[in-house]
């Protein structure tokens, strides 16, 4: 498996396939519509600018992507990120999302990051225990946020920690 960074022209076909049935069939995406291809081109670019977009690569096929984004809006939270991972079906239970984000996660630490936030509508034991096994811990649940397949949904959070705090000194700004 090569997890390499994305490219908005090459992978935005496979990422926008695999996220196809987050959005049409599963709950684990709150959009409504599926992105087509461009549209997914002008995300991993957008992203890309700022923040890891990785592909895992099989025998030339992506099985999967991850990537991080901005947390808040508000100044302060700048060395916070979102993640998530998405993974085709075909490729499911092989390691692949671990993959994806061990290496996000060294990424983003890299760049100057502390924490990273994961967004699970619930239920979602898979996904659950796949943030928790890489050290996510949960901090709170939105209840019935979001209305999607003729019901209200569940948002559970996940917090995980890239680097240490050391108390009392300012940290750098993230890269």
């Amino acid at each position: 498996m090569l997890i390499r960074d994305a490219d908005a022209t090459r992978d935005a076909a496979a990422c926008a396939a695999i996220y196809a049935r987050s959005v049409t069939d599963d709950v684990a995406s709150m959009e409504e519509v599926a992105p087509d291809p461009a549209e997914l081109s002008r995300r991993i670019a957008d992203v890309s600018a700022r923040y890891p977009w990785l592909v895992a690569e099989i025998d030339g096929t992506i099985a999967g992507y991850a990537y991080a984004s901005q947390h808040r809006v508000r100044a302060s939270y700048r060395w916070s990120v979102d993640v998530t991972v998405y993974v085709s079906g075909a490729y499911h239970r092989r390691g692949i999302g671990r993959a994806l984000y061990v290496r996000l996660f060294e990424l983003l630490a890299q760049q100057g990051y502390y924490e990273a936030c994961a967004g699970i509508t619930l239920p979602n034991d898979a996904s659950v225990g796949l943030h928790e096994s890489l050290g996510f811990r949960p901090v709170g649940v939105y209840r019935k946020i979001a209305f999607k397949f003729g019901a209200w949904r569940d948002i559970g959070w996940w917090q995980r920690t890239l680097r240490d705090h050391v108390p009392g000194e300012s940290p750098e700004e993230p890269r």
